[in-house]
């Protein structure tokens, strides 16, 4: 097999294996649509596109079909200092709603690196998106085909609410372009769709003056109660008196360097005193991590005592029950702020775990059990830690547009993510291990009733489990429109929701 295929065969999660009949490497959208319209031609045989290669349960996979590299969009150009991807990506203004100015836009390709758009905009232009990912070398087209969130998001909303318009080849070959105004059941079918309707060519990302400097603070909480609290007070405070990114972790209480409090970051030559941690604190302890983006028009840190944004940040953290004496702030450049978790890539390329299985459990959680969740999963099933990180933070499912095809919990305006982020580590537990446990957390989700929905959702279980990760009338809705955008359910094979159908017959979509 040649090397490409090896690689397609493969996915982060090192889970899966399927060897895929060829890589193919578009340099266009009308490569894209040539190959899909090729594979409809053929019997049995799919498309799948594939990003960076961080899907971990084999989404992005297409045994004996045709893998689309869309990496290759990037590559098509060397000349930049930062590859190909930043030679192909444009800067639009368009006149803002009722005159007086003008808003920017990146044109961007679906197959480069957040990362690159982030170097492109800020090195260029001063301007930059204004939701993230946590890790930056994923592409656009992934994240915007699954949700795309992190500290940012309870604030600026996800990534696919965060995009203005779409080029998109559908799985019958033809190349569109969407919009909220122009197709918008496309559109907002593609965002979180899992790349079953299509294959995302070109985003249009809304783009803002970038941020000088962040300040960037970690505290410390014994109790979830008090942590939760305080989460979701600075996650629905006003837009004037709130922070620019909330997210946190749990941590086991201990000294073990994996799982306790020295993996815990801290600014250098600050140090994790345990011992002001109170006598009953239990056996998971929670840190708080949040930000605040130090604008030119916002007073520098140096400022005097009552206008520099580190005062600012101080006073709104002051009504927080955190642990006192475990904060540990630093000011930090924007750029080096959103690519924190690289230094992370760095350690685990170094010490072998980068490319250990990855079998990691994503989910979202409503607010009204995230109390009895982290009772029965975090404190009673993972109490010794992961051998990665656990985060555990809110949002706002209002900042989430419902037209969308993502799926999340029913009840309430807030709910959490809990990504259980395992890095297996020599002496271990085996893989098959921590899969069992992933699954035995998923029944005592579904048996103890909680409110909670798969954030990047991989079942085996045919129509039953999608339909109740989407409910009946949102699954519905999912299947018209895989009927709609792609009949022959040519695309995303990986995925297991729909079987590919032979040319001309009706399309299973439409018998379910």
């Amino acid at each position: 097999m040649a090397a490409a295929g090896r690689v397609a065969a493969i996915d982060f999660g090192g889970l899966v294996r399927a060897v895929p009949a060829a890589v193919v490497r578009p340099a266009s959208a009308d490569d894209v649509a040539s190959a899909i319209r090729a594979a409809a031609l053929t019997p049995h045989l799919t498309v799948a596109a594939r990003g960076n290669g961080h899907s971990v349960a084999g989404q992005a996979m297409a045994e004996g079909g045709l893998v689309l590299d869309m990496r290759s969009f990037a590559a098509t150009s060397s000349s930049s200092r930062r590859g190909g991807a930043q030679t192909m990506m444009q800067l639009v203004q368009c006149p803002s709603e009722g005159g007086g100015g003008h808003c920017c836009f990146a044109d961007v390709p679906g197959g480069a690196l957040w990362e690159e758009v982030l170097h492109w905009g800020v090195d260029n232009h001063g301007l930059a998106p204004a939701s993230w990912t946590d890790y930056l070398r994923l592409t656009v087209g992934g994240t915007l085909s699954n949700g795309g969130v992190s500290g940012q998001s309870f604030r600026y909303g996800p990534q696919v609410s965060n995009v203005a318009e779409l080029e998109v080849v559908t799985g019958d070959g033809e190349c569109r372009v969407c919009s909220p105004a122009s197709h918008p059941d496309l559109f907002f079918a593609v965002l979180g769709g899992l790349g079953q309707f299509g294959v995302i060519t070109r985003a249009r990302i809304p783009l803002h003056k970038a941020p000088k400097a962040v300040r960037w603070t970690r505290v410390v909480y014994a109790s979830f109660a008090d942590y939760t609290a305080d989460a979701e007070w600075l996650v629905t405070r006003p837009p004037e008196a709130a922070f620019d990114y909330v997210e946190g972790f749990a941590f086991v209480h201990s000294d073990d360097p994996v799982n306790g409090w020295p993996s815990v970051p801290i600014p250098g030559g600050a140090r994790f005193d345990a011992s002001l941690l109170p006598a009953g604190a239990g056996p998971v302890l929670y840190c708080l991590e949040v930000a605040l983006y130090q604008y030119a028009h916002r007073p520098d840190p140096d400022d005097d005592e009552d206008q520099g944004v580190a005062s600012v940040s101080r006073r709104m953290m002051a009504p927080l029950k955190y642990v006192r004496g475990l904060e540990f702030a630093a000011d930090v450049g924007y750029v080096d702020f959103l690519s924190r978790v690289n230094r992370v890539e760095e350690e685990a390329r170094r010490n072998g775990s980068w490319d250990a299985p990855h079998p990691w459990l994503n989910l979202f959680v409503s607010a009204r059990d995230i109390a009895d969740f982290e009772r029965a999963v975090i404190k009673g099933m993972l109490a010794d830690g992961i051998d990665g990180p656990m985060l555990v933070y809110p949002m706002l499912k209002s900042k989430w547009d419902p037209n969308t095809s993502v799926a999340l919990p029913e009840k309430g305006e807030i709910f959490y993510l809990v990504a259980l982020l395992r890095f297996c580590r020599p002496g271990g537990p085996a893989v098959d291990e921590l899969v069992a446990q992933n699954g035995a957390i998923l029944s005592a989700c579904r048996a103890n009733g909680y409110d909670y929905k798969a954030y990047f959702p991989s079942y085996r279980g045919g129509e039953a489990e999608w339909s109740r990760h989407f409910g009946a009338a949102r699954w519905r809705r999912f299947v018209d429109r895989k009927a709609r955008y792609d009949p022959l359910a040519i695309l995303a094979p990986g995925q297991k929701i729909f079987p590919r159908a032979p040319a001309g017959r009706p399309s299973p979509c439409s018998l379910v």
